[in-house]
């Protein structure tokens, strides 16, 4: 059997090639895809929309495709940062100007396991780069996590395999970071 695939849409984030890079070690097949590739150009398994520059609560019309791939890409999806606060707007969340942006280390309390944090503690110290979040989850969404200051650290579809996360899993200095990427590969495996 082929290696499973998963994709990193690049919307231009600081981190993009460590999230390539952890995919990569976890033995998955993976490159990195601009975001403006159509979705019938992408045979994966799982797709990670990955952070960026654009500010996606003022500015969304800067992720390309990325809600094309949320519609018609049948395969489990992760957002990270902007990933997630497009994710949110696009389903009709809200994501805002944060009124206390966060960078660097950050306690998150993980209030329900979901698919991404089983087998986690309830708190993690990750590391965070954002100006903007996600403060309200879309209907259909249930939230994961929060923080003191970010209500929706991460998030996971009710129907469907989407999952969004605010803080960076691929940074080093967040815990267990390669744990919550291993939990989304068991998704894309089981959707397989």
């Amino acid at each position: 059997m082929d290696r499973m695939r998963v994709y990193v849409v690049d919307n231009g984030g600081q981190w993009t090639h460590r999230e390539w890079r952890v995919l990569r070690d976890l033995g998955v097949e993976t490159k990195i895809v601009p975001n403006e590739t159509p979705v019938e150009d992408l045979s994966v398994d799982g797709l990670v929309l990955s952070g960026g520059a654009p500010r996606v609560g003022l500015d969304a019309a800067k992720m390309g495709r990325n809600g094309d791939y949320l519609e018609r890409a049948p395969v489990p999806i992760l957002g990270i940062c902007a990933g997630h606060q497009f994710m949110a707007l696009h389903f009709g969340g809200r994501a805002r100007p944060a009124a206390v942006p966060e960078f660097g280390r950050t306690e998150v309390t993980v209030e329900d396991p979901g698919d991404l944090f089983i087998g986690l503690p309830r708190q993690l110290v990750v590391w965070e780069s954002h100006n903007d979040e996600v403060t309200e989850a879309p209907s259909g969404f249930r939230t994961l996590a929060s923080s003191d200051t970010c209500p929706v650290q991460a998030m996971q579809a009710e129907d469907r395999p989407l999952y969004g996360l605010q803080f960076h899993p691929e940074v080093e200095h967040t815990q267990f970071g390669h744990r919550i990427f291993e939990n989304f590969l068991r998704v894309c495996k089981d959707a397989l």
